[in-house]
């Protein structure tokens, strides 16, 4: 069985003030019997994060990375800087990133790369457009994403990467595709990296992450294929994003 897995990505929020109350928010409200949970932060935050987070049951991460390993990139962040920070997880072509800063499929790979050579666990996110949906193109766009990623990584790799499928339609606009909807994605996902490695598959956690809520995790969770939840809003409030931990 694979245990649910809920990380929050805070997106542009957050201050020192405020990062504090939320992390202890959250980690004075954990159980065991949750899901294991993360949080992915500004940058400037990760010092904060793993100073407050250090020996709690929550890991933490950065919401991008740099494909380069060092030198002239000013404003990039590497993969080594993110593991000098404790960082497990780094989430890797969100659709903001592929909508407003035109990241394509084979960056995105190569960040995966960089992401797995510093040890870290990358979150490669893939989903559609409203207008993809609506061309019956789902299946087709969610897999040349994630093909770009298996296509540069070895078989034994599949095993340490984590997959989000976010519908970009369902994302801050108060839409979710249904649970079913969801799964059909899901399993189309969990069929691809079978292709790689069978027995990998199996066990990779995907993540839905489309409006995921306290009123509909439940569900969503309950579905086969959905392994947990990549949570914007919700997890900016303690309540709402315990509520999603401890929602299945």
């Amino acid at each position: 069985m694979r245990r649910k897995l809920v990380i929050g990505n805070w997106k542009m929020n957050g201050s020192l003030a405020g990062n504090a109350e939320l992390l202890s928010g959250i980690a004075a409200g954990l159980t065991s019997s949750g899901a294991a949970c993360a949080v992915c932060v500004p940058a400037p935050y990760l010092a904060q994060c793993q100073s407050a987070l250090q020996g709690t049951a929550i890991a933490w991460g950065a919401q991008d990375l740099s494909a380069h390993a060092s030198g002239a990139y000013t404003g990039e962040v590497s993969a080594a800087m993110l593991a000098d920070f404790a960082c497990r997880y780094v989430l890797i072509g969100h659709s903001e990133r592929r909508a407003y800063h035109h990241e394509s499929s084979e960056l995105v790979a190569k960040k995966t790369v960089a992401a797995l050579a510093a040890g870290l666990t990358p979150v490669v996110c893939v989903g559609e457009t409203l207008a993809e949906r609506e061309a019956g193109q789902t299946d087709a766009v969610v897999r040349e994403q994630l093909g770009a990623v298996l296509e540069v990584i070895a078989a034994g790799d599949v095993a340490r990467i984590v997959v989000a499928y976010e519908p970009v339609w369902a994302i801050g606009t108060g839409k979710t595709a249904t649970p079913q909807m969801a799964q059909d994605v899901h399993q189309v996902l969990r069929a691809q990296l079978a292709e790689k490695d069978a027995s990998a598959a199996a066990g990779v956690h995907i993540l839905y992450g489309g409006s995921m809520k306290p009123d509909n995790a439940k569900e969503l969770l309950s579905m086969p294929d959905i392994d947990g939840g990549l949570i914007g809003g919700a997890a900016l409030k303690a309540a709402d994003f315990l509520a999603i931990i401890h929602a299945h």
